[in-house]
This record gives structure tokens, C-alpha cells and sequence, in this order.
């Protein structure tokens, strides 16, 4: 354990320094004045700097007292959790109650007994040893509380998410679709969704086997999501090879353009289907269905007329955009 003593007189530093060393406190430190301890204690935060656990300091010094020195050290952050024990030759009440209203936590008397110097210095180490132990625990706690937290937000988006093309999940769309409405109602705006599924997944399945399945959805998914311009917009599995994608402030004619940028990209990737009855590539059929400024609808009544609109897609050949703003 490391002590700083703090106090003009040689002879006292050496007398208490001697006393120290009988106790088996060897590794001890003097400063004749406030203005070297301050230095000291500010060296303690730079690389390889020696820690202090307890200061000694004499209550009269010359330029600054030992009282108005203690105030100060306590307002240095490497200083703060360090035990103050004051060594005076005053023993008036009032002088005391300024030492430890300045932060010491201690005195001795002069002339300093050896006995009763070793005691309070071991009571004072006993009580930083303590102060670390339990700063030490607070940041192994805050750091357990920060990768909790971290693992706890990991698996809420997980739980958003579609586990095999990592878009959002049914629920998360669920959820999303209703606080869109919440909001497209107070504001006044438009919201639109679009609906889209593969065509002819079924046979693509068959043709080509669960895994290529599997691969051609992310691949889609990916396709998709890469269309999207704003945070807002929400692209969700929404069920098989079926996907829906919510559009908030976006009226009929930029929900169609978004539709029409997708199935290009879908298009782009130019996934061979040779089971397909309209296109030699994947391709997708989409739906868009709008929910203009004042008109009231549920989530399912706007999820129906997307839905309309992607079943009329498929009747008149499938891959290509159908809208439905059903007003």
C-alpha cells in the first residue's frame, strides 16, 4: 500500500516515515506543500504512475494550510476515494469539524505516537481496500449490465426477424402495420403497402429442391430490401414466398414506382425457373394497395386491398404491378 506524506517539516516526515516502516509500510512518499501534493496526485492518472491509498497530511503548512489542501485534492478525481488523515498539533472542535467538512477522515495528534499512528493508518487502508473492492465490483456489475443489455437488444431485433432472409418477421410486420395506421390517421397522410410472392415458388421448389428454394427467397429478400430509400419503409416475410413491404407518406403513384423498381430488381437477378408458366427467370406478381389522407381503414381492410391487387396481378398473367387505392 502506498502513503503520501504531505507536510513542510523533515523532521516530521522522517519521524512518521520511520514509524511507517516498523508497521511493514515501506513503499511511502513526502511532499513538502500543498502545490508539490497536488502535483504528485495529478501524475497518478498518466501511464505507470504510482497509486496512493492514503495521505498524511499536517494541518499547518506554509502558503496553503492542510485543511484548505484537503478541500482541493478532493475535487481531483484521482484523488477523490483516497483517505485523508490530518496530523495536528490543534485539537479545537472547530478546527476539526473544518478537516473533516474538507474531507478528511481522520486525525492524529502531535506529538505522534507510533501506536496510535499505525492503527488509524491500518483503519484508514482497511477502509480504501474496501473502496476499491467495491468499485471494482460496481464495474464488473455495469459491465454485466451492458452486455446484458447488449444480448437483451440482440435478441429483441432477432425476434423481428425472419430467421432464414433476415428481414422482418409476420410480428414485426403486424406491429408495425398498426403503428403506421396510428400514425397516418393523426397525421393525415398516405400510406400504402405493397404485397408480392414469387411466381410459380411451388414448382421452383420442386424443380430445383428445398435448399435452391431457400436460397432463391434470400436472394429476392435481398433484392427487395435494396430498393428501399427510407428508414420507415418496412420490408417483412410475410409468409412462404409471399412479402409485404409497408410504405409510410407515400401515396398510390410512389408505391407503384416502388413496385415497379423491385420486380426489376428481382428481374436483374435472372434466377433461371424452368418450371415457370410466364418467365424463363424468377419472377415476381405485386399488389399495391394505398390508404389515402381521411379515409379510416384497419390493418386487415388495407392488407385486403393489397392482397386484392396481387391476386389480380396473377389473374392477368402474373409478373407485373396491379394497384388498388380503394377509395
Amino acid at each position: 500500500m502506498s502513503i503520501l506524506i504531505v507536510d513542510d517539516s523533515i523532521d516530521s516526515q522522517r519521524l512518521i516515515k520511520v514509524f511507517l516502516k516498523s508497521g511493514g509500510y515501506t513503499d511511502v512518499h513526502t511532499a513538502q506543500s500543498a502545490a508539490e501534493a497536488y502535483r504528485f496526485l495529478q501524475e497518478i492518472g498518466k501511464d505507470e504512475a504510482q497509486p496512493i491509498d492514503l495521505i498524511l497530511m499536517d494541518i499547518v503548512m506554509p502558503d496553503v494550510d492542510g485543511i484548505e489542501a484537503c478541500r482541493t485534492m478532493k475535487t481531483f478525481d484521482t484523488a477523490i476515494d483516497i483517505p485523508i488523515i490530518m496530523v495536528t498539533a490543534k485539537t479545537e472542535k472547530e478546527e476539526l469539524d473544518l478537516a473533516f467538512t474538507a474531507g478528511a477522515m481522520d486525525y492524529i495528534t502531535k506529538p505522534i505516537e507510533k501506536t496510535e499512528l499505525l492503527a488509524r493508518v491500518r483503519s484508514a487502508l482497511r477502509l480504501k481496500h474496501e473502496i476499491d473492492r467495491r468499485k471494482a465490483r460496481e464495474l464488473e456489475l455495469l459491465e454485466v449490465t451492458h452486455q446484458l443489455a447488449a444480448a437483451n437488444e440482440t435478441l429483441r431485433q432477432l425476434s423481428f426477424r425472419d430467421g432464414l432472409t433476415g428481414v422482418a418477421n409476420r410480428r414485426h410486420f403486424d406491429e408495425q402495420l398498426t403503428v403506421e395506421l396510428g400514425r397516418c390517421l393523426r397525421d393525415q397522410d398516405f400510406l400504402s403497402l405493397i404485397m408480392f410472392d414469387i411466381d410459380y415458388f411451388k414448382y421452383y421448389n420442386d424443380y430445383y429442391g428445398h435448399l435452391q428454394g431457400d436460397d432463391c427467397l434470400k436472394k429476392v429478400a435481398a433484392a427487395a430490401e435494396k430498393a428501399l430509400q427510407r428508414p420507415g419503409d418496412v420490408l417483412a416475410r410475410y409468409g412462404g414466398e409471399e412479402f409485404a413491404i409497408i410504405l409510410p407518406q407515400t401515396d398510390s403513384e410512389g408505391a407503384i414506382m416502388m413496385a415497379e423498381r423491385i420486380k426489376t430488381n428481382v428481374s436483374d437477378l435472372m434466377i433461371p425457373h424452368a418450371r415457370s408458366k410466364c418467365h424463363r427467370f424468377v419472377s415476381i406478381s405485386l399488389g399495391v394497395g394505398t390508404m389515402a389522407p381521411g379515409v379510416a381503414r384497419t390493418a386487415e381492410e388495407l392488407i385486403q386491398l393489397a392482397d386484392q391487387a396481387l391476386y389480380r396481378a396473377k389473374e392477368l398473367g402474373r409478373n407485373q404491378v396491379i394497384a388498388n387505392e380503394g377509395i
